[in-house]
Parts: C-alpha cells; structure tokens; sequence
C-alpha cells in the first residue's frame, strides 16, 4: 500500500514539475511575434539565428539574455518584456538557432 502511494505521488509530482516548469518555443515565438518583430524590424528566423544553440544557452547562463534582445533590437529597453516571456522567447531562440536546421513560421 505504502509503495502504491509512493508511485502515485512521484507519477503526480513528476507530471506537474514537467508541465509548470518548462518553458515553450512556441510561446516563445508567440511572445516574439507580439513584442519584438516589430520593434526589432526583423522576423523571428533572422532573430533566432544571430547565434548557435550553445551561444544562446550561455548568455542566458550569464543572465545578458536581456541584454542580448536590446543589443539585438536596440528599439527594446530593459524591462520592456516581461521575465516570465523572456523564458519562452529563450526557449524560442534556441529551438530555432543558426544551428538547428529548424526554422519559425514568424
């Protein structure tokens, strides 16, 4: 009985960490259509693939990936979008790199 709770628990725990945890590339491209390819006068290919998936992944690890959208889109000032979509945007970023033969409808 005690096993079959244990199971039950990490299945539910397991689930909502996977779900609520990650972010999405297609939000992200979501969140680029509404509040950079105008402002950054470029669609989301041409964003995405300024750098590789390792380059994207390690300006985000040194916390510029902020810095990184107003050096990319200079009409962009800090704190015009929001951390929680700057999340999605990275992930966007990523999954549509110079790199990874992958390319946006955006």
């Amino acid at each position: 009985m005690k096993l079959l709770k244990l199971v039950i628990a990490s299945t539910l725990a397991l689930g909502v960490a996977s779900t609520s945890l990650s972010a999405d590339a297609v939000k992200g491209q979501k969140f680029f259509t509404k509040l950079l390819k105008e402002p950054c006068g470029m669609t989301g290919a041409k964003f995405a693939a300024k750098h590789t998936q390792d380059e994207w992944k390690q300006i985000k690890e040194s916390g510029k990936f902020e810095e990184e959208i107003i050096k990319i889109c200079p009409n962009i000032k800090a704190g015009d979008v929001k951390e929680s979509a700057i999340e999605h945007i990275f992930d966007f970023s990523v999954e549509f790199a110079s790199d990874s033969g992958n390319v946006p409808s955006c």
